[in-house]
Parts: C-alpha cells; structure tokens; sequence
C-alpha cells in the first residue's frame, strides 16, 4: 500500500513515498514566498518504476496547495511533466 507523508519546514520541505513501510520515492520543494512553492526535486526507488508513486507525491502536492491556497512552481522535469500530461491539476501553477 503506498503512502505519501509531508514534511515541511520553514523554508524547505518534502514528500515521502512509502509502499508497504519501505521509502520508494522523495519530492522536495523549496518555499518561494508565503504563497508558493518550488518543486526541485523527484527522485522514485528503482523497485517503484511504473508505479505512480513520482505522480502521487505530486498529486499529494496539488492537495497541499489546494487546501492552503498556494501555487506551485514545477522545475523538477518530472513534475514539469506530470502538469502538462494532467490538465485536471493545473489550477495550482
């Protein structure tokens, strides 16, 4: 079963992606102002490839700025990727 735990700081934070208790994959972002923030950052365990875990940390990011009114700034090429392949979770850029 995969889970996505956040931690955040003041002025970095990150995404954690757990499938049965193991880390398969991390997304880490960095604040950019009270209102938004930076992904840079998306790296998925080998043994996790095809698995969706790069897109649920993602998706668990949109979450996140949806709940706190923020928006996201995609650098990482993967999440760059993930919001134009999914026009569903572009009201966040």
């Amino acid at each position: 079963m995969l889970e996505v735990i956040q931690n955040n700081g003041e002025k970095h934070g990150e995404f954690v992606a757990l499938f049965d208790g193991k880390q398969a994959g991390l997304m880490t972002y960095t604040w950019a102002g009270p209102d938004k923030f930076i992904i840079d950052h998306t790296e998925v365990e080998p043994a996790y490839n095809g698995k969706g875990v790069g897109k649920e940390m993602v998706y668990q990011a949109v979450e996140f700025a949806r709940e706190n009114n923020l928006k996201i700034i995609p650098l990482c090429p993967f999440a760059k990727a993930t919001f134009q392949k999914n026009e569903d979770i572009r009201d966040v850029l």
